[in-house]
């Protein structure tokens, strides 16, 4: 096949995917084309959102759709590293056996991750770089795709480990959820308290997405739209000569190398999924404030002043 029929065929595969969503998930479409663009681009996503907003449920809807294999970590303080990636058992025969944890599975739902010490936390940094976890000595390769969706609470504080920025910087996305409209919520009820119960279908097979992550890795982007998100993640340090005045006034860290590879990933895939066959300058400007919301430090000022990340951010293009 083709690139260009490749394409044409996620096109008309992602609309059928977002379609098997909406039979459960209401609303929240900018979310969900968030973390399919994540999907598509072999990320990962961190979910910030306050409770009761269908976290949970949609990650578990999106990896049933997906047709792939789906294990949820629920993070607590007491959870240890072995929790995650699995021990060694001393088996009948006196011989050391190797137990898998949960992480090796497709799509990993890290289930409020701030609420876990930074030592359990750092388990999951090999696995969403490398696609592989080292465990008493042994290497073992996860099985391909392979993603870690994460949610995190923002309004409980009390018994949180904020995540490190290098951990930050491992996620493609950093997703805010909303609350829904008056219509949606609405929708909502009316769905979640009668007997309706809507099946999934599985639209994919593992080896389609790998093929279509590689599809959009073979996606050509010409050298200004290259530039131009190089330019939009340098401006976004303080010491850059960049830089907005904004930037300069309220920034400690700016993003990093990390954010400029993730910003033309994700433009490829945004073209992609709306049949176009390269990206440019308005793709890279549409998944901007999810790539690089997270990889900004504001400082004490900006925080005193109320000013929001996303001005920030406005204040780069």
């Amino acid at each position: 096949m083709s690139d260009v029929a490749a394409v044409e065929k996620l096109v008309i595969k992602h609309k059928a995917l977002k379609q098997e969503i909406s039979k459960v998930i209401i609303g929240q479409d900018a979310v969900i084309d968030q973390i399919l663009i994540a999907v598509f681009s072999g990320g990962h996503a961190l979910l910030v959102g306050v409770p009761g907003l269908a976290k949970t449920l949609m990650v578990n809807t999106i990896a049933k759709a997906l047709g792939l294999d789906f294990k949820r970590i629920q993070f607590t303080p007491d959870l240890m590293p072995s929790d995650i990636l699995g021990s060694e058992i001393l088996d009948e025969t006196r011989h050391f056996k190797f137990l898998k944890g949960p992480i090796f599975s497709n799509i990993i739902l890290a289930d409020e991750i701030n609420r876990t010490p930074p030592k359990t936390q750092a388990a999951l940094l090999e696995a969403m770089q490398e696609r592989a976890v080292t465990v008493a000595g042994h290497h073992y390769q996860l099985s391909l795709p392979y993603f870690v969706l994460a949610t995190q609470n923002p309004i409980e504080q009390e018994g949180t480990y904020p995540l490190p920025e290098a951990q930050l910087d491992r996620f493609m996305f950093a997703i805010e959820l909303q609350y829904p409209t008056f219509e949606e919520e609405v929708e909502v009820v009316k769905s979640t308290t009668g007997t309706t119960n809507n099946h999934i279908n599985a639209l994919f097979t593992a080896e389609e997405i790998v093929e279509f992550q590689e599809l959009v890795r073979r996606i050509p982007v010409a050298d200004n739209v290259v530039e131009y998100a190089v330019r939009i993640v340098g401006a976004s340090r303080p010491k850059s000569e960049l830089a907005s005045d904004l930037v300069k006034q309220y920034i400690d860290w700016g993003a990093g190398p990390r954010a400029s590879q993730n910003l033309i990933l994700a433009a490829k895939t945004h073209a992609a999924v709306r049949g176009k066959f390269s990206p440019d300058n308005e793709d890279v400007k549409a998944v901007a404030f999810g790539i690089l919301r997270h990889r900004m430090i504001k400082n004490y000022k900006a925080e005193a002043e109320g000013v929001s990340i996303e001005s920030i951010i406005k204040s780069l293009f």
